[in-house]
């Protein structure tokens, strides 16, 4: 079984607007509202991609009922921890002349909303794979994810972290099965830009002698790297293609990359899949579907 963690779900509502005029009364052309978080996104994409999994986290009031009924809707297991007070955090975008967004704070969570995720961890067995991705809300420590796999490092269970900073790099001497930082937050963490694939690279394998089995790097329009366990070094160029939304991109690299492992046990295959499928939701109004994904690799990979 694959499960997901989110910290700080959001209800994401998106407006269009032709012609945003502050201070004014504005009138919406387009509504959109859809479940979000890093792990949330990842559950979507897997399930598009034909894998089944759980979503854990934290919901709060009646946003976060909202959350649970749309993830439930699409078919995802969804066994979130209810917090007792506040409401889950609801993030806006607005589309005009410009884009602005405006994100919640979310819920904050006490010492017994974390000490039940840890019990539902430990319901994973060897052979499930987990996925820590996002940020933290300002009530938990930064030690959080690496708390996670410090509790569940004598099970068999390949973990895959998309984090940045501290919460990234105190998991390395865990061995993680995947980290997947964009080339800016791999730079962030070394203290310098990192904008040509060699040096990609090369960091790259510095997260790896710190403790990382596999790291991909994705880097936008430049393409993605993947260092491997195995030593293979991979890299690509990004697919052609109009980008309509980024939202959620890196996060079905992710999804993607795991789909591939678990069909083939090859981590080219897993590369070019997490590739393809990354590109899928940057080229699409939503998340990447199956049939989007092997469009993608059919015209312009393989």
């Amino acid at each position: 079984m694959i499960y997901t963690v989110t910290f700080n779900p959001s209800l994401d509502y998106i407006v269009s607007v032709d012609d945003f005029r502050a201070g004014q009364v504005n009138r919406t052309t387009e509504e959109i509202i859809y479940p979000g978080g890093k792990g949330i996104n990842v559950s979507i994409v897997l399930k598009n991609l034909g894998f089944d999994s759980t979503a854990l986290g934290f919901l709060a009031g009646f946003t976060g009922d909202e959350i649970r009924r749309l993830m439930e809707k699409q078919g995802i297991k969804a066994e979130f921890i209810y917090v007792p007070t506040g409401f889950s955090r609801i993030n806006m975008k607005l589309r005009s002349r410009e884009e602005s967004e405006i994100n919640g704070q979310g819920p904050a969570m006490g010492e017994e909303d974390v000490r039940k995720l840890f019990q539902k961890l430990e319901e994973l067995k060897d052979g499930d794979i987990l996925v820590l991705a996002g940020s933290i809300p300002s009530s938990l420590p930064e030690s959080i994810y690496m708390d996670i796999m410090k509790d569940l490092q004598k099970k068999d269970i390949l973990i895959a972290v998309d984090a940045t900073k501290d919460l990234l790099v105190n998991v390395l001497p865990y061995h993680p099965f995947l980290v997947k930082p964009n080339n800016h937050e791999l730079g962030e963490i070394f203290g310098r830009p990192l904008t040509d694939k060699k040096d990609v690279i090369h960091y790259a394998g510095k997260l790896q002698e710190k403790g990382a089995r596999n790291v991909l790097v994705s880097m936008a329009g430049d393409g993605a790297v993947l260092v491997a366990e195995n030593g293979s070094v991979y890299e690509r160029r990004a697919p052609e293609g109009k980008v309509v939304n980024s939202v959620g991109a890196g996060d079905s690299m992710v999804a993607g990359f795991l789909a591939g492992y678990l069909e083939s046990g090859d981590y080219e295959k897993a590369f070019l899949m997490g590739i393809c499928t990354g590109s899928a939701s940057a080229f699409s109004e939503g998340l990447a579907t199956r049939e989007s994904a092997e469009k993608i690799m059919n015209e312009q990979i393989l």
